[in-house]
C-alpha cells in the first residue's frame, strides 16, 4: 500500500492557491518546531465570503497537500463555515493521511483559524473562537453559529 493517497500526491505535486495576497484581510501563520513545517494563510473576504485564499507552506508533502486542500475547502465559503473546518475534514478530503502526518492537517486548520481571527481582529468585532472548545484530537471545534446568534 502506498504511503500517500493519490489526492495527497496530486495536491503536493500541483498545489492549489499557492502564493500571497498583498492586501489580505486576514493572515495566519503557524509552525511546528518538532517537524519544521511552517504554514502561512492569506484571506480576502468580501461581504462575509472568502473570495480568495492563498498559502505559503514550507514542509513535507503532507503539509503542502493539507494546505492546498484546506484552501480548496474554504474558498467561496462564508466565514462562519470556514471557522468550522477541522483537521479531520482536511485529512478526509485528501483520502486520509498516515497517523504520524495528521499534525499537518492540524496545522492547516490552525493557520486558517489564525487568519480568520486576524480578520475579525482587524474588523474590530468579537469572533466566535471565544465560544469554541478543544476536542480530544486537540483541534478547535467551531461554533460560529452560536456566536452569530444575537444575545437575548
Amino acid at each position: 500500500m502506498a504511503l500517500y493517497s493519490e489526492k495527497v500526491m496530486d495536491h503536493f505535486r500541483n498545489p492549489r492557491n499557492v502564493g500571497v495576497i498583498e492586501d489580505a484581510d486576514g493572515i495566519g501563520e503557524v509552525g511546528n518546531a518538532k517537524c519544521g513545517d511552517i504554514m502561512k494563510m492569506y484571506l480576502k473576504i468580501r461581504d462575509g465570503i472568502i473570495e480568495d485564499v492563498k498559502f505559503e507552506t514550507f514542509g513535507c508533502a503532507s503539509a503542502v497537500a493539507s494546505s492546498s486542500m484546506a484552501t480548496e475547502l474554504i474558498k467561496g465559503q462564508p466565514v462562519s463555515e470556514a471557522m468550522k473546518l477541522t483537521n479531520k475534514a482536511v485529512a478526509e478530503a485528501l483520502d486520509g493521511l498516515p497517523d504520524y502526518k495528521m499534525h499537518c492537517s492540524v496545522l492547516a486548520e490552525e493557520a486558517i483559524r489564525n487568519a480568520l481571527n486576524d480578520y475579525y481582529s482587524k474588523q474590530g468585532t468579537d469572533h466566535c473562537t471565544d465560544h469554541c472548545t478543544v476536542t480530544a484530537e486537540g483541534s478547535s471545534a467551531a461554533c460560529c453559529a452560536a456566536a452569530a446568534e444575537p444575545e437575548a
